[in-house]
């Protein structure tokens, strides 16, 4: 994910083009059209094509460069609470189910780490102590209103200059200046040194033993995009650890041996914490192969040799969200083109499909396609078509508070009218939670008592033509809570299910609200 989307915003074109990065830096297979309203009991109970139950729903929350938050540096710890709330309350305002917080931005720490320094975009200096841990907070924030918790790391990136000396002391690049490679004015960790990679999963098995996250989630920063710094210098590496490869395979293995680490070792620690990459949305070309997509942009394969198909096919990764930040029609990256490309790479792998959208694109001018706010609801739309896609995350957080165009309520009011379920992972544990028990209604309030494994309850109405079947469909989802207990919007019969941490759900309890 280019941690720098705006400029990105600007330069897509071009980097599509000629494969300069900027600076900084996300047929069988078709759902038939859904039917229509039917009048009896049953056939009202029928799945809906437009109201998925289950669906990921997330957005991006940068830190880098303080993009989304904390909004600058050296704001107190209550401001830095505040801010991040409003994000979030945001995010639920629109029926999101999912953050993916930037915990480490350049071999620094968002949180106290052993092992990397504190992060320049809280204090303002590198190595400061903020005076609290901010993830602790952010993650019960987060799940307090019923969103998915995913810790972001960028496995890579070492430093926003190539100035060694000028990182704090305790710094891996000052303490290993062997790991590190100078490229385009910034510092790479060399990818094909074993070395870099156990630093690499140290760093994120700590976070999973220690936090309550919910997942653990890559960028599109691999080996670095091309820019104006030459050739990225790994030759001795590559002449130790080469074994007779090319040179591109090399870096490819080298990445895949690093997802296959982190996928074995933190399913090894939480067998419930997820692992994704959001990709650069162009695997490669039909020029490069004839099983490319039908796209004439920078290959990830041949550029950041980000091998997307291989990590798919080994199944070491839970999910893939390629960042599809281009609109239809647009010749160099079409997204009418990526997404069944996508949708046909993920079939019958068990690797969860969703899509990077290009929320901070909208309303710029950089493409005459985004100046119009039925863009981005229209790829959600075209999403439907395509079993595959389970969800839409959002680059950036930001842009729900700045609500570009009125998009963001659009969306709210036309895609996501009611709350969804996350999807279910196929190789995890299917265990449900018991249902809830001892339910009752007092006036229009149900309340329940709190099952054992639960992390949150669905709430369904039972719809009055619908009394015949089970409704619990996303027609009938009025509400996911954390606490048991729900006020109805209405008498009436009600259904209550259990959803333990990764939303298996339990059988229904039936609650009936009769006002008098």
């Amino acid at each position: 994910m280019r941690t720098g989307r705006p400029l990105l915003a600007a330069a897509a074109l071009a980097v599509l083009t000629t494969g300069t990065a900027y600076a900084f830096g996300p047929g069988s297979h078709k759902n038939p059209a859904p039917k229509p309203a039917a009048a009896s009991a049953r056939e009202s109970c029928t799945a809906d094509a437009r109201f998925p139950k289950r669906q990921l729903r997330g957005v991006w929350i940068s830190t880098v460069h303080n993009i989304d938050w904390p909004s600058r540096t050296g704001l107190s710890v209550d401001r830095q609470k505040a801010e991040y709330v409003a994000l979030l309350d945001a995010a639920v305002k629109r029926r999101l189910n999912a953050v993916f917080v930037q915990v480490r931005p350049a071999s620094d720490a968002i949180y106290s780490s052993p092992y990397e320094p504190w992060s320049v975009y809280l204090t303002g200096t590198a190595g400061k102590d903020p005076g609290w841990d901010p993830l602790p907070f952010l993650i019960d924030q987060a799940h307090k209103r019923g969103l998915e918790f995913h810790a972001w790391f960028n496995p890579y990136r070492a430093g926003y200059d190539d100035k060694v000396k000028k990182l704090p002391a305790n710094h891996p690049a000052r303490q290993h200046p062997d790991w590190v490679v100078k490229y385009d004015g910034k510092l790479y960790y060399n990818p094909g040194l074993p070395a870099v990679r156990d630093h690499v999963i140290k760093v994120i098995t700590d976070v999973v033993r220690r936090y309550d996250i919910d997942g653990v989630h890559f960028d599109d920063y691999f080996y670095p995009y091309p820019g104006g710094g030459g050739k990225f210098d790994d030759a001795a590496a590559f002449t130790k650890y080469g074994n007779g490869k090319k040179l591109g395979d090399w870096r490819r293995a080298n990445v895949n041996q690093l997802i296959a680490q982190v996928d074995k070792a933190v399913h090894g620690i939480k067998r419930y914490v997820k692992f994704g990459i959001s990709p650069f949305g162009i695997w490669r070309n039909k020029s490069d192969d004839p099983t490319g997509s039908k796209t004439a942009g920078m290959s990830a394969y041949d550029s950041i040799y980000a091998d997307a198909r291989a990590w798919i096919k080994a199944g070491t990764v839970d999910y893939v969200m390629p960042q599809l930040y281009w609109p239809r029609g647009f010749k160099v990256a079409d997204y009418r083109a990526l997404v069944p490309w996508w949708a046909d790479e993920v079939k019958g792998t068990g690797v969860d499909l969703y899509i990077g959208q290009a929320l901070y694109r909208v309303g710029t001018r950089d493409d005459k396609a985004w100046t119009k706010p039925g863009e981005l609801p229209a790829h959600l739309t075209f999403n439907r078509s395509y079993d595959q896609v389970n969800g839409d995350v959002y680059f950036s957080a930001k842009q729900l508070l700045t609500n570009p165009l009125g998009v963001m309520d659009r969306l709210a009011r036309n895609q996501y009218p009611r709350p969804a379920l996350l999807p279910l992972l196929k190789h995890r544990d299917h265990n449900a939670p018991a249902k809830p028990a001892a339910a009752r209604a007092s006036g229009t309030t149900i309340s329940w008592k709190a099952t054992q494994g639960a992390r949150s309850y669905a709430v369904y109405q039972v719809p009055k033509q619908g009394s015949t079947c089970q409704p619990v469909d996303a027609r009938s989802l009025v509400a996911v809570v954390t606490s048991p207990a729900y006020t109805a919007p209405a008498p009436g019969t009600y259904l209550v299910t259990s959803l333990d941490r990764l939303q298996n759900e339990s059988k229904p309890t039936t609650v009936k609200i009769t006002l008098t």
